[in-house]
Protein backbone atom coordinates (compact mmCIF):
# COMPACT_ATOMS: atom_id res chain seq x y z
CA UNK A 1 0.00 0.00 0.00
CA UNK A 2 2.79 2.44 0.71
CA UNK A 3 4.55 1.98 -1.97
CA UNK A 4 1.71 3.16 -3.93
CA UNK A 5 2.83 7.07 -2.76
CA UNK A 6 6.24 6.51 -2.96
CA UNK A 7 7.69 8.82 -5.75
CA UNK A 8 10.94 7.91 -8.43
CA UNK A 9 11.99 10.99 -7.06
CA UNK A 10 11.78 13.93 -4.55
CA UNK A 11 13.79 17.23 -5.27
CA UNK A 12 13.41 20.64 -3.34
CA UNK A 13 11.94 22.44 -6.77
CA UNK A 14 11.40 21.78 -10.52
CA UNK A 15 14.42 23.57 -11.05
CA UNK A 16 16.21 20.94 -9.41
CA UNK A 17 14.94 18.38 -11.50
CA UNK A 18 17.29 16.44 -13.52
CA UNK A 19 16.28 16.81 -17.37
CA UNK A 20 19.34 15.42 -18.64
CA UNK A 21 18.61 11.80 -16.51
CA UNK A 22 14.79 11.69 -17.37
CA UNK A 23 15.98 12.25 -21.21
CA UNK A 24 18.33 8.97 -20.98
CA UNK A 25 15.29 7.15 -19.01
CA UNK A 26 13.43 7.73 -22.36
CA UNK A 27 11.23 10.67 -20.75
CA UNK A 28 9.92 12.79 -23.38
CA UNK A 29 6.49 14.35 -21.75
CA UNK A 30 6.53 15.99 -18.69
CA UNK A 31 2.91 16.40 -16.83
CA UNK A 32 3.27 19.17 -14.31
CA UNK A 33 1.03 20.42 -11.36
CA UNK A 34 0.39 23.81 -11.36
CA UNK A 35 -0.34 24.85 -7.72
CA UNK A 36 2.62 25.09 -5.69
CA UNK A 37 4.54 23.15 -8.23
CA UNK A 38 5.26 25.94 -11.04
CA UNK A 39 3.95 28.92 -9.53
CA UNK A 40 2.49 29.42 -6.41
CA UNK A 41 -1.12 29.18 -5.40
CA UNK A 42 -1.88 33.02 -4.86
CA UNK A 43 -0.25 34.04 -7.61
CA UNK A 44 -1.71 34.95 -10.86
CA UNK A 45 1.67 35.11 -12.84
CA UNK A 46 4.24 32.61 -13.41
CA UNK A 47 7.72 34.06 -12.16
CA UNK A 48 10.60 34.67 -14.94
CA UNK A 49 12.35 31.56 -13.64
CA UNK A 50 9.59 29.50 -14.81
CA UNK A 51 9.57 30.65 -18.25
CA UNK A 52 12.95 30.07 -18.19
CA UNK A 53 12.95 26.30 -16.85
CA UNK A 54 10.37 25.83 -19.27
CA UNK A 55 12.48 27.18 -22.23
CA UNK A 56 15.17 25.17 -21.47
CA UNK A 57 12.79 21.89 -21.23
CA UNK A 58 11.20 22.27 -24.53
CA UNK A 59 14.67 23.05 -25.92
CA UNK A 60 16.11 19.47 -24.41
CA UNK A 61 13.06 17.75 -26.47
CA UNK A 62 10.72 17.54 -23.75
CA UNK A 63 6.30 18.51 -24.33
CA UNK A 64 4.84 19.89 -20.96
CA UNK A 65 0.83 19.78 -19.95
CA UNK A 66 0.02 21.27 -17.10
CA UNK A 67 -2.35 19.34 -14.92
CA UNK A 68 -4.68 21.29 -12.48
CA UNK A 69 -7.39 19.98 -10.08
CA UNK A 70 -7.99 23.94 -9.53
CA UNK A 71 -10.58 24.79 -12.23
CA UNK A 72 -10.09 28.92 -12.23
CA UNK A 73 -10.03 31.25 -14.90
CA UNK A 74 -6.53 31.76 -13.62
CA UNK A 75 -5.15 28.58 -14.19
CA UNK A 76 -5.86 28.87 -17.91
CA UNK A 77 -4.48 32.28 -18.42
CA UNK A 78 -1.20 30.60 -16.56
CA UNK A 79 -0.66 27.90 -18.87
CA UNK A 80 -1.76 30.34 -22.39
CA UNK A 81 0.94 32.86 -20.87
CA UNK A 82 3.37 29.96 -20.66
CA UNK A 83 2.29 28.38 -23.87
CA UNK A 84 1.30 25.16 -22.53
CA UNK A 85 -1.47 23.02 -22.58
CA UNK A 86 -3.96 22.45 -19.94
CA UNK A 87 -6.05 19.41 -18.52
CA UNK A 88 -8.37 21.16 -15.65
CA UNK A 89 -10.43 20.24 -13.66
CA UNK A 90 -8.06 17.13 -13.66
CA UNK A 91 -10.15 15.17 -10.65
CA UNK A 92 -6.19 13.81 -9.66
CA UNK A 93 -5.45 10.87 -8.06
CA UNK A 94 -8.29 9.61 -10.70
CA UNK A 95 -6.29 8.29 -14.06
CA UNK A 96 -8.56 10.06 -16.81
CA UNK A 97 -6.38 13.77 -17.04
CA UNK A 98 -3.18 11.97 -17.14
CA UNK A 99 -4.14 9.55 -20.19
CA UNK A 100 -5.69 12.96 -21.78
CA UNK A 101 -2.76 14.69 -20.97
CA UNK A 102 -0.10 11.84 -22.97
CA UNK A 103 -2.53 11.82 -25.68
CA UNK A 104 -1.67 16.07 -25.97
CA UNK A 105 2.01 15.38 -25.42
CA UNK A 106 1.87 12.26 -27.85
CA UNK A 107 3.88 10.22 -25.15
CA UNK A 108 3.08 6.89 -23.52
CA UNK A 109 3.32 6.01 -20.03
CA UNK A 110 6.76 4.78 -20.32
CA UNK A 111 7.76 8.42 -22.30
CA UNK A 112 5.79 10.25 -19.35
CA UNK A 113 7.11 11.78 -16.16
CA UNK A 114 4.31 13.42 -13.59
CA UNK A 115 6.04 16.38 -11.52
CA UNK A 116 3.95 17.74 -8.40
CA UNK A 117 3.74 18.39 -4.76
CA UNK A 118 1.28 16.52 -3.41
CA UNK A 119 1.20 12.94 -2.63
CA UNK A 120 -1.97 11.92 -3.02
CA UNK A 121 -2.89 13.50 -6.14
CA UNK A 122 0.89 14.02 -8.19
CA UNK A 123 2.04 11.34 -7.14
CA UNK A 124 -0.42 8.70 -6.35
CA UNK A 125 -2.60 9.51 -9.60
CA UNK A 126 1.09 9.18 -11.87
CA UNK A 127 1.78 5.57 -9.85
CA UNK A 128 -1.55 4.32 -10.78
CA UNK A 129 -1.32 5.54 -14.05
CA UNK A 130 1.94 3.76 -14.07
CA UNK A 131 4.28 7.05 -14.91
CA UNK A 132 7.25 7.96 -13.48
CA UNK A 133 6.54 10.50 -10.43
CA UNK A 134 8.91 13.18 -9.24
CA UNK A 135 7.91 15.04 -5.91
CA UNK A 136 8.88 18.66 -5.10
CA UNK A 137 8.68 20.17 -2.33
CA UNK A 138 5.52 22.96 -2.47
CA UNK A 139 6.84 26.29 -3.32
CA UNK A 140 4.76 28.33 -0.97
CA UNK A 141 2.72 27.37 2.66
CA UNK A 142 -0.18 29.00 1.80
CA UNK A 143 -2.73 26.54 0.71
CA UNK A 144 -6.46 25.65 1.35
CA UNK A 145 -7.74 24.49 3.98
CA UNK A 146 -8.15 20.62 2.70
CA UNK A 147 -4.28 21.22 1.20
CA UNK A 148 -3.49 21.91 4.48
CA UNK A 149 -4.92 19.06 6.26
CA UNK A 150 -3.67 16.69 3.56
CA UNK A 151 -0.39 18.12 3.85
CA UNK A 152 -0.44 16.20 8.08
CA UNK A 153 -1.24 12.94 6.28
CA UNK A 154 1.65 13.25 3.85
CA UNK A 155 4.02 14.59 6.34
CA UNK A 156 2.76 10.96 8.24
CA UNK A 157 3.75 8.62 4.63
CA UNK A 158 6.34 10.79 3.69
CA UNK A 159 8.10 9.39 7.28
CA UNK A 160 6.98 6.04 7.05
CA UNK A 161 8.40 5.58 3.44
CA UNK A 162 12.05 7.06 4.73
CA UNK A 163 11.99 4.59 7.59
CA UNK A 164 11.21 2.07 5.26
CA UNK A 165 13.98 3.36 2.75
CA UNK A 166 11.60 3.71 -0.08
CA UNK A 167 12.05 7.20 -0.31
CA UNK A 168 14.64 8.23 -3.02
CA UNK A 169 15.89 11.11 -1.09
CA UNK A 170 17.88 13.35 -3.43
CA UNK A 171 17.20 16.52 -0.70
CA UNK A 172 19.84 17.51 1.55
CA UNK A 173 17.05 18.48 3.94
CA UNK A 174 13.65 18.93 4.81
CA UNK A 175 11.78 22.73 5.54
CA UNK A 176 10.12 23.02 8.55
CA UNK A 177 7.27 25.16 7.76
CA UNK A 178 3.72 24.53 7.78
CA UNK A 179 3.04 24.23 4.11
CA UNK A 180 6.56 21.85 3.57
CA UNK A 181 7.62 18.48 4.19
CA UNK A 182 8.72 17.70 7.60
CA UNK A 183 10.23 14.38 7.55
Amino acid sequence: MLERFRPDGYHDSIFDVDTEELKKGGITGLIVDLDNTLVPRHEREAPERVHKWLEEVIERGFRVCIVSNNWAGRVKAIADELGLSLVAPAAKPRGGAFVQAMEILGTSRSQTAVIGDQLFTDILGGNLAGLVTILVVPISPRELLHTRILRRLERMVLRKLQKKDLLRKYRASFPDSGGGFCV
